[in-house]
């Protein structure tokens, strides 16, 4: 199994968009990751084809743990203007769960905003 990538690694490589969805669609499996994605793969069809050829290159031929970013995510949903309630149901987890995991943030985005991930090294 290849190495365990950190969220900032696979945001760097396939850009904050592709990881968000590629982690909503994939988050806490064990995917292979073949040298060749075409466009009808499930990843270059969940993530876009250009971040999917930049994972590929990176990754493969190997199996990739593909992160929850609960986090990144719930930070991401609220920059989109989502409610608790609503960030919850796409994450898996409860209320007071999103509401415990923003009080322990720092530079929580504000609803709406348009600054979304920027907490994160450049």
């Amino acid at each position: 199994m290849s190495e365990k990538l950190t969220d900032q690694q696979l945001i760097a490589l396939m850009g904050e968009a592709a990881f968000i969805a590629f982690a909503e669609a994939f988050g806490g499996r064990r995917l292979y990751v073949p040298t060749v994605i075409g466009a009808d793969h499930e990843i270059a069809k969940a993530i876009g084809a250009d971040a999917a050829r930049h994972l590929s290159e990176r990754v493969s031929p190997d199996v990739i743990r593909v992160p929850l970013a609960r986090d990144i995510r719930a930070r991401h949903y609220r920059a989109a203007g989502l409610s608790n309630g609503k960030i919850a149901s796409r994450l898996g987890i409860t209320e007071p769960a999103v509401n415990r995991m923003f009080a322990r943030m720092n530079d929580v985005p504000v609803k709406g905003s348009a600054a979304q991930l920027s907490f994160l090294p450049e």
